[in-house]
């Protein structure tokens, strides 16, 4: 299933209290039309918000809640020094993409942003390996006892979204597997508010970036 189209400007707020550090990382937005910077004071008007931070803690992830509550607020951390907090907590709080301040690309920077705006999210390597350990860890203890994939969706419901990716209608899928097609509206209705998914085809994008289908 092809991924979204981006249309239009992606708007990024950027909060730093050091403003040289906010203004250089605004000026790598004015490179690029493809994204747009909107005053800290316009903070909810963004589609994402990019933080930079010395140090990754409790305090970090309070930060963000204080610059934006909104359950489907986006952000990317600019981080100088240390990462010191569960990494699936800070993706709860809607932490998308991480960059080094040491290894800072201007480039790597605006593609980040874009990834976030398509659905999708950047982590370093070293992020990644943690994330994975977590994951799995939770798989082992929670999920896997209760029939349940590592990324927290029941076998049912990875076969709907299966074949939602191959172009099935809600029809044929119920016929396919024997439900009703209310049910699979239900499962679908289920998975979506569970993961916080915007739609059936987010929801088939998700699976296809954790690697359940």
């Amino acid at each position: 299933m092809p991924r979204q189209v981006l249309t239009g400007t992606v708007r990024v707020a950027v909060h730093s209290p050091d403003a040289v550090t906010r203004a250089g990382l605004v000026s790598f937005l004015e490179d690029d039309h493809r994204v747009r910077a909107v005053p800290i004071e316009s903070i909810q008007e963004a589609d994402i918000i990019v933080a930079a931070v010395e140090v990754v803690d409790a305090s970090a992830l309070d930060l963000l809640r204080g610059l934006c509550d909104k359950p489907e607020a986006r952000f990317m951390l600019v981080v100088g020094e240390r990462w010191q907090v569960d990494v699936s907590t800070a993706a709860d709080r809607g932490v998308r993409a991480v960059v080094w301040r040491h290894s800072f690309d201007p480039a790597a920077f605006v593609r980040a942003l874009l990834t976030i705006a398509d659905g999708g999210g950047s982590l370093p390597h070293t992020l990644q390996g943690t994330l994975r350990e977590q994951v799995g860890s939770t798989h082992r203890k929670v999920t896997a006892p209760h029939g349940l994939t590592a990324a927290a969706v029941s076998p049912r419901e990875v076969e709907v979204l299966r074949l939602i990716a191959e172009g099935k209608e809600l029809s044929e899928i119920a016929t396919m597997l024997c439900y009703s097609e209310r049910t699979v509206k239900y499962v679908l209705y289920g998975l979506t508010r569970r993961l916080q998914l915007r739609n059936r085809a987010h929801a088939v994008s998700y699976a296809i970036r954790t690697g359940l289908i």
